[in-house]
């Protein structure tokens, strides 16, 4: 098998244009399809969907589907709101700052910057409950070929203890780093 690259990712929403205003005004991401059927083609099931497709950059897509005919949406209880997120990534931190800014400006709560030792992220929520990061690069030459070389033996060590490896704790000790 050989991936090219994602497709698209697809979510749920509760409102397709709610959506696309949001993602257009708040997060510069331009529509670029909308596809709308009343029976679903994998399934053949009567069931009206509306799916739109946003522009994230780089060849990338991130969809929709807005379920008309489906009981509301909801999160899964048995897991905490920050671990499932949709996370887009910046140029710069400088512009990590400025899209801190923006978006508080449209009245949201934003948690960071964050400090996460190879790059620095703020977070918040869309209209449909879903987490959104916005994240910048900070490593250092050879800090990705560093935490590729010791992710085979943390997930052993993982897998065996369900306890933190200490493999890469030294991205935790950079938190007073600016850069």
């Amino acid at each position: 098998m050989n991936i090219r690259k994602i497709h698209h990712v697809a979510y749920r929403c509760n409102d397709a244009k709610e959506t696309v205003d949001f993602y257009k005004r708040v997060m510069d991401m331009d529509l670029v399809l909308a596809i709308a059927e009343n029976e679903v083609p994998s399934t053949g099931a009567p069931d009206p969907y509306m799916h739109i497709f946003l522009d994230a950059g780089m060849g990338n897509v991130l969809a929709f589907f807005e379920l008309p005919n489906s009981p509301a949406m909801g999160r899964d209880a048995a897991t905490p709101d920050w671990v499932q997120h949709i996370a887009f990534e910046l140029g710069s931190v400088e512009e990590l700052l400025a899209a801190k800014a923006k978006v508080e400006a449209e009245g949201l709560d934003v948690v960071g910057p964050t400090h996460h030792g190879i790059f620095k992220s703020i977070y918040f929520f869309d209209p449909n409950g879903h987490r959104l990061e916005l994240a910048a690069n900070i490593d250092r030459p050879g800090d990705l070929e560093q935490l590729r070389e010791v992710a085979p033996a943390m997930i052993e060590e993982w897998s065996r203890t369900k306890r933190a490896p200490r493999h890469a704790a030294w991205l935790h000790e950079r938190q007073d780093d600016t850069e």
